[in-house]
This record gives structure tokens, sequence and C-alpha cells, in this order.
């Protein structure tokens, strides 16, 4: 039909209150106006055919006389009296889109109870006398409410609408046309991946009937959810309908059709294809996947084709949806990226290769949960690196990579018997490190010390487990026993755990060749943050140094002398401050051996020294017991002194770090190690390996 006329007779009508009789009318002026301009165009061009209907039917009266309808019932037309406005139409939608909701939700549930008193009557459950009842509960809700919107849309031929309230309700016939098929297509696309899901569950699960049973009531959310979505969208596009009696019927008949049937084809399609492939590709689900991706496009190409066919607006862009639904999505799928194991360092990894080492004999005691080293040479050493910080993602791979080096130099360097960490091995600091994932990263730096061979411990620190990371503190707890020593061979993780404050508080045991007592090595965790505030540092607790108390009393018992300890964390304590404020004053209270300690850096850091505001008793409790000759910590990146102070060193880790601090991987002397030598009468030499030494 010509769209001059159609836009014609459309200006005609547009002061005109809206009606069922309106719209019927307008449709059969439209049609007459069209037939006689048909007949024009046989004898003249369609430009003077337009001409001779523009100057013969330019008013109302005209057209409605060319259809058959009488001046009497033009002027009924614009009699407004009676029109329903736009506020109570709006109030009165909204109380009805209430109540869709409700019968929704209600039939949904019913639909649930319903499979669940199939499956209980099958398998002959008592539950079955409580499902029922609760399903014609549902189904009675569901139906009084439907009946409560049939009485409400009682509506006559003769209601009217302002013009305000028509194009409302115009919009929303566009709003729910396009609501309706989307969700109609989600619910297909929803069965066919509860299908898919169910099956794998199935065959290649190893499933019993019943588990299977039980694992598809649990997954039937999948549909259920669509399938709230889609009666929602039926019932409200169909009081939407009722109200007003739009063109297009059959089009958007033939458009639901169509995009049903094509949903339906290509599911089974891409299921069909799944099935045949399983047994021959890894990941069928892989398959499924990519195919959601390529129907999404294809159904939002017709979108924006096919659909703009059946409604009036196909596309009405709003800014602030827009902006609001686009911030919600970057906000999902960046939180999901972020949250993602990558890999990036894994070829590296697989290429490194055994580092040659003595090797030593280690046991692990089930009970107590203490690792012991019997040496099988005269001196053991240990290298301490310390801040790592993989980041595990594509932003960090290159400061991954060089990280990963620079253990590998030092190690490679050293041939130590034993390395220990202090913290920071991962930084899950989404945008800082573009990751929240701190899986990936501790399996990689696993995997890395499992190719050199080397048998390797560590502390925790404050960027182990972020608020936001992929793993909380007892799944990492759980990832590390995964990968500790029964597995791997060379993490000394311990299995049990004493009952204090932190995680990974553990003893080692340094034994000389004869097994006598040489050193202990104690790991323990300083913990993170107090929860007070923005980066308020933790230390380490009282219930944390009497277990180290409990330890070095029961070790000096056995050996029948004070037996020598080394400790090692990652936050240092306020005794660290102490000693580098006494040292920077010129006192001989403090002996210095080498390192520097830059302070705030230009204010890359906030204090000298970045320990707690809490102080800790282990200091104290290492005088008083004489046996703590060593502390060694990290955290601080760019100090790394070592400094004797009331006759016990308090040595820095000289960082790796590529990554936490701002510039830092353009800056050299900062990076390296220390290699801790322990001699047969357990005292100890300490040499600082700078990387810039080794290349």
């Amino acid at each position: 039909m010509c769209s001059k006329i159609t836009y014609l007779v459309g200006l005609m009508f547009d002061d005109i209150p809206y009606s069922i009789e309106t719209s019927e009318a307008q449709k059969k002026i439209e049609y007459a106006l069209y037939e006689k301009y048909s007949e024009l165009c046989k004898i003249k061009s369609e430009g003077e055919a337009l001409d001779d209907i523009l100057s013969k039917y330019g008013k109302l009266s005209q057209m409605a006389e060319l259809a058959g309808y009488s001046s009497k019932q033009t002027k009924a037309w614009r009699n407004s009296g009676g029109a329903i406005e736009l506020k109570p139409t709006k109030k009165l939608l909204f109380k009805q889109h209430q109540r869709i909701y409700v019968i929704s939700f209600f039939v949904v549930a019913a639909f649930m109870e319903l499979l669940w008193v199939i499956y209980n009557a099958f398998n002959f459950n008592k539950e079955f006398f409580f499902a029922l009842p609760l399903t014609v509960i549902y189904v009675f809700i569901a139906f009084k409410f439907i009946r409560i919107i049939i009485q409400t849309e009682s509506y006559g031929k003769d209601v009217k609408y302002d013009n305000a309230a028509f194009y409302y309700l115009r919009s929303l016939s566009d709003k729910y046309t396009k609501r309706l098929f989307n969700s109609i297509v989600l619910l297909i696309s929803a069965v066919f991946l509860f299908i898919v899901s169910q099956m794998s569950f199935y065959f290649f699960g190893n499933s019993k009937s019943a588990e299977f049973a039980e694992n598809s009531l649990f997954n039937v959310i999948l549909v259920e959810i669509p399938l709230f979505i889609m009666i929602k969208n039926i019932i409200f596009y169909s009081i939407i309908r009722n109200r007003i009696d739009l063109p297009k019927k059959k089009k958007v008949k033939r458009y639901g059709v169509v995009i049903c049937t094509f949903s339906l084809i290509y599911w089974t399609g891409v299921t069909l294809f799944t099935i045949i492939v399983s047994k021959s590709i890894n990941y069928p689900v892989n398959i499924f996947i990519t195919a959601a991706i390529i129907f999404a496009f294809i159904i939002l190409i017709m979108n924006f084709t096919l659909r703009k066919k059946v409604t009036f607006k196909n596309l009405v862009f709003n800014g602030k949806r827009f902006a609001v639904v686009a911030s919600v999505v970057a906000l999902i799928a960046g939180f999901t990226m972020l949250q993602r194991d990558t890999w990036y360092t894994q070829s590296y990894i697989n290429s490194v290769p055994v580092v040659e080492h003595n090797t030593h004999k280690i046991e692990y005691n089930d009970k107590t949960g203490v690792y012991t080293i019997t040496s099988s040479t005269e001196d053991f050493k240990i290298l301490h690196l310390t801040d790592i910080h993989i980041g595990g993602s594509l932003y960090s791979y290159s400061k991954d990579l060089k990280a990963l080096k620079a253990c590998y130099a030092e190690i490679e360097y050293t041939h130590p018997d034993f390395v220990i960490v202090t913290g920071d091995m991962c930084f899950p600091m989404g945008i800082m490190s573009m990751s929240l994932n701190n899986s990936a990263p501790v399996q990689q730096f696993a995997a890395f010390m499992r190719n050199i061979g080397i048998p390797w411990a560590f502390t925790y620190g404050n960027h182990d487990t972020e608020n936001l990371s992929t793993l909380n503190k007892q799944q990492l707890n759980e990832v590390y026993k995964s990968l500790s020593y029964k597995t791997s061979g060379n993490l000394l993780y311990p299995y049990i755990q004493p009952n204090v404050t932190g995680r990974n508080n553990q003893l080692i045991e340094i034994r000389n060749i004869d097994s006598s007592l040489n050193t202990a090595l104690f790991m323990i965790d300083s913990n993170a943050y107090t929860g007070e505030g923005i980066n308020v540092y933790d230390y380490i607790h009282d219930d944390q140094v009497e277990w180290y108390k409990k330890e070095v009393e029961r070790l000096n018992k056995e050996k029948g002398s004070a037996v020598n300890s080394l400790c090692f964390f990652h936050i240092p304590l306020q005794e660290y401050k102490t000693a580098t404020e006494l040292y920077l004053s010129g006192s001989n209270e403090v002996k210095y051996f080498f390192g520097e300690n830059p302070g705030d850096h230009g204010g890359i850091t906030n204090d000298l020294v970045c320990c707690s505001d809490y102080p800790s008793k282990l200091f104290d409790t290492a005088l008083e017991l004489g046996s703590t000759t060593g502390f060694f910590c990290g955290h601080d990146h760019y100090n790394n002194a070592s400094l004797e102070y009331k006759g016990i060193r308090l040595t820095y880790g000289m960082s790796i770090d590529y990554l936490a601090m701002p510039g830092i991987g353009k800056e050299t002397k900062q990076r390296g190690a220390e290699l801790i030598t322990i001699h047969p009468d357990s005292t100890w030499d300490l040499e600082q390996i700078p990387l810039t030494l080794i290349n």
C-alpha cells in the first residue's frame, strides 16, 4: 500500500481519540483511498494520481464518505468525551504488571512442583503427598490472579483513549513485541542447553538414573527463568493488544513462526552435531558456547532487519538505558575476564629444566604437620625469594615472564638445597594487574618449581588472597594441599596446621648428616589486613607467638640445649622500623651488614618501613628464648638492608616484583635474593645476590 496515503490518513486521525471503531475506520478509509489511487494510476502518473487524491479527499469527511461513512459518524469520532487519559492508563497497567509477575511466578512454581510430583511418584517417595497439594495451591493462586486480570480487561468496542494514552500503549506494544520474541528464542535456547547438559551428565558422568533425575531437577532453573520471562511477556503483550487493535497481526504471527522455526532447527542441528563429535574432541561444550555466540549474532541481525516489519518503531535509542546496560555488561564482562584462569607463561614454564642440586631426605609427620629435611651435605643452602607478584593476565604476561626468569636466574646461579618464598607470590588486584585470579599464578609457580626440582616452602603475604580474588583463604589452602609434597614431591606445605591465627604457620626441621637437629625454620603468617580500614596491615598475633614459643621449648628439650632457629614472614615487625631509624641516626645499637632502606622512594611506599601499627610479641619472645638468630621478611620491595638489632639479624629480602609498584619494572638495583648457608654447627652466613650480579 502507498506509504504516502498511509501517512495522509494517519495525519487525519492524529487528533481523534483512539477506539477499536476508529481503528477499523482508519483501515477502511486507507484501503478505499488506495483503491481509488490504483484506478487513477492506470490513466495518470503516480504523482498526478496522488494530487487528485489530495484535491478531492483532502478532508477526513471526504475520505470517510469514500469509505462509506456518514458525516454523523465522522463527527462522533472527534468526540473526546469518555476518553481514558494517560495517567489512569499507566496506573492500571502498573497494577496489571504486578499481577502478571505473580501469575508468572506461580505458573513456573507449579511447573517445578509438578516435575517434583512426577519424580516422587515414580520413586514412591513420601514427598509426593506434600508436593501434590503444593502444586494445586500454586495453580489455584495463578488462576485467581488470571481471573482478576480478565475481569479488569473486560472492555467494550467503544472504549476510547486520548492521544497521549494511545501513543503510550503503542510504544508498549512495540516494546513487548520485541521482548516476546526474544524471550521465546531465549527459552528455546535454554531448553536445548538443559538437554545437552543433562545428556553430558548422564552419558559422560557415569551417573545412575536417580542421580540423573535429581541433577535434572536441580538444573531445571536453566529453563525456569526464561519460562518465567516468556509467560510474563505473553500475558502483557496480550493485554496491550486487547486494548488497542494495531495492524500487522498477520506479519507478527509470520515473524513468530519464522523465528521459532529457525531457532528449533538451529539448536536441533547444533545438538546433533555435538553428540556426533563429542567422543572425538576434549571439550564438546565449547561447540555449544560457540554456537550460542553465533546464534546471538543472528538473532541480533533479525532484530535489526525483519523485526521492523512488525513494529511501529523497531529501535528507540534510550541514552540513559544504554549507558546503564552497557556499564553493567562491561562490569560483568570485566569481572569475568579478571577471574579467568590464564596460562600465558605456561610455555616458558614447560621449558624450564631441572637445576642441579643436592638430594636430601625429606620426611613428613602426619600427626604434627612437621617436615624434616636430613641434609646429605655438610652445609645446607637456602635461597630466600620474596614478592614475586605474578599477575596471571595477558596485561601482566611480559612482567610475569620476567619475574619467573629472575627467579630461575637466582636459583640456577646459587644451586640451593631449599627455596623459601616470603609472601606475595601472586597479585590478584583487579585493574592493577588486570586479574583477580590467584589460582592460576599459584599453580604456575608450583609447576615452575616442580620442573626445577628443588624443594621449597613459603609464607603467605598480604596480596595472596584479596577480597575479590577468585579463591578465598580456605580455598587457596586446599589448592596448596593438592600441590604439596605427596603430590609434587617438592612443595613442603603442611596438610595439618596448628590451631592459631593465620595460615601456614609451620615448622621445618633441618638436620645434619647424622640426624642431629641443626636448625628450625619457622614459617609464620604475618596475616594481611586488620579490616579496620584500607591497607591497615595486620601482625603476628599472640597465639601464633605462643605456638612458636612452645615449639622452640620442645625442640630445646629434645636437643638438650638451645636450638638455633630462623623465622620467615612477610610483613616486617615494628623492630625493623626501630632498627632502621637507629641505623640512619648513626646509633651503635645496630650492626649493618648490607643493602639499603631507601624509605618512601619518592612516594612509592608510604613509610620508611611498612609495618603494622600493632606491635607483635614475637621479637621480645625470641630474645627471651635465645633461639632465633635471624628474621627474614619482604613486603617493602625497595628495602633490602640486613641489620642486627639486640643480637638478632633482621633482613629484608630483595624483591622480585616487576608489577605491583608503579615503575618498579624499569628499576633493577632492588631486585634479587639472599642465600643463607647453614653450617653443621648451626651457625650461618648470609649473602645478598642482586640480579644485576647475575645478569
